[in-house]
């Protein structure tokens, strides 16, 4: 399948539309802040952390300081990691893919503290903790049902 004269009409068009918002001018990484630095045609100077960036965030001072603008400038590139990420994207907080957003957000939300969060889990241990895996505590049977539906527990009396 190939892309019709049409096609690249109606994407550049879709681009040009994207670039009115702003555009990457310049983009630097920041080593004491471990972040990128993105300056705007609009004269607006983004900034982010490459550590909660996809692509960026795993990767040392030397690879994060070679960014190259996209054409368009409405992306980075990193050659050396071959990451990319998408300003329009990144001026959303949309900082990867949904399966590495989800993975962040879950890892940001199971490390909050909270009053609320610490009464929760010493409420929890006044009941005796988490179950124990796979067993019930009271008769020791397995909480799960065979493939044939029957409860363990009427199997084993």
């Amino acid at each position: 399948m190939g892309i019709t004269e049409s096609d690249f009409e109606k994407a550049q068009g879709r681009s040009e539309a994207l670039r009115k918002n702003g555009y990457a001018t310049a983009a630097r990484y920041d080593a004491p802040t471990r972040s990128i630095v993105v300056d705007l045609n609009t004269g607006v100077r983004l900034s982010f952390p490459a550590t909660r960036t996809e692509g960026p965030s795993e990767a040392t001072d030397e690879d994060l300081a070679s960014i190259e603008i996209s054409p368009s400038g409405l992306g980075l590139y990193w050659p050396s990691l071959d990451a990319d990420v998408y300003l329009p994207g990144i001026m959303r907080g949309i900082f990867g893919s949904k399966k590495w957003m989800a993975a962040e957000l879950g890892a940001l939300g199971g490390s909050v503290k909270s009053a609320t969060k610490a009464a929760a889990a010493r409420a929890n241990g006044l009941k005796g903790g988490r179950p124990r895996l796979g067993r019930n505590a009271a008769d020791g049977a397995v909480n799960r049902r065979p493939r044939d539906g029957k409860d363990l527990r009427k199997i084993a009396d």
